[in-house]
């Protein structure tokens, strides 16, 4: 059972990392305290096989009324996908994907929505940045050096995510190991030493929470590999840039309360320091956000 010791147990051991503090920087027209103020990423699923079926948008108007009521709701960002991470998802490929997507965007720019675009092609990246995007959700692993000589170009943002594959949905057997942050130091320490050199100053960490992995038999091991993630996010920020999180749902837990779940997660999440929620609760983690602010 997770206890305030656990808490403080975990800052007397990295109490160096606690007190890391992390670039700031603007997008679009907003600037972006994130060493005291966490920022929220609302979502757009456009893919009928997104299994949270209050953000799923099956018409290009759906999708922007959702967008403009994400921002309206307190969004800092709205993050636009086209395509599933569910194992049995239908694949959607780059053209389908920029076809599905660019309207979404186009619209939302114009009026004034700062948005991301979840991709792990190249190609889509660049039209959607050509395109007014900003910020580039990569949810793979090759290819990146090009993703990050275009984000450059546009001095837009990336979400860097950590993905044991090839992208999301290529992943085999999912390592967690006894330290989770262990695990993914390195590999965010070479991208963002590869990004930077690249000219990229806009970068979010994030360790893929919110990615769905085949061979999990074990719902409880999951669940207790995103809360200790959660907790011991701070350490991440000793590379320097925000961390970003996509909040989880634990149906096993929660059951039909399902739509309850991001909110609890913001609150370890918070706990651990993170600084840009990734959520399809846009109203609940604003109101967590709000409350524990209040916290003198």
């Amino acid at each position: 059972m997770l206890n305030l010791e656990n808490l403080c147990e975990l800052y007397d051991k990295y109490n160096d990392a606690f007190k890391a503090k992390v670039e700031e920087f603007t997008i679009g027209n907003k600037h972006f305290q994130f060493n005291s103020q966490p920022a929220i990423l609302g979502v757009i699923n456009l893919s009928s096989d997104s299994w949270y079926r209050e953000s799923v948008c099956l018409t290009v108007e759906q999708a922007i009324r959702r967008g403009l009521t994400l921002n309206a709701q307190g969004a800092d960002f709205v993050d636009i996908g086209a395509e599933s991470t569910l194992e049995y998802a239908e694949r959607v490929e780059d053209v389908k994907q920029k076809s599905k997507i660019m309207p979404v965007l186009e619209s939302l720019s114009k009026q004034g929505v700062l948005t991301s675009i979840e991709t792990y092609y190249p190609n889509v990246a660049k039209e959607c940045l050509q395109a007014g995007a900003n910020i580039i959700n990569l949810t793979g692993t090759e290819e990146t050096e090009d993703f990050y000589r275009v984000i450059s170009e546009f001095d837009a943002g990336v979400i860097i995510c950590y993905v044991q594959g090839k992208n999301v949905r290529e992943v085999g057997d999912f390592s967690f190991g006894e330290d989770p942050v262990n695990l993914m130091y390195d590999y965010f320490a070479r991208q963002v030493e590869l990004a930077t050199s690249l000219g990229v100053k806009k970068i979010f960490i994030d360790a893929g929470l919110g990615f769905y992995y085949k061979n999990l038999q074990d719902s409880s091991q999951r669940i207790n590999y995103q809360m200790k993630t959660f907790l011991n996010s701070f350490r991440l920020r000793k590379l320097g840039f925000p961390v970003c999180h996509a909040l989880p749902h634990a149906f096993e837990c929660f059951g039909e309360e399902v739509r309850t779940a991001e909110s609890f997660f913001a609150v370890l999440a918070l706990l651990g320091k993170t600084d840009l929620l990734r959520t399809h609760e846009v109203p609940k983690i604003k109101a967590v956000l709000d409350t524990l602010s209040l916290y003198q």
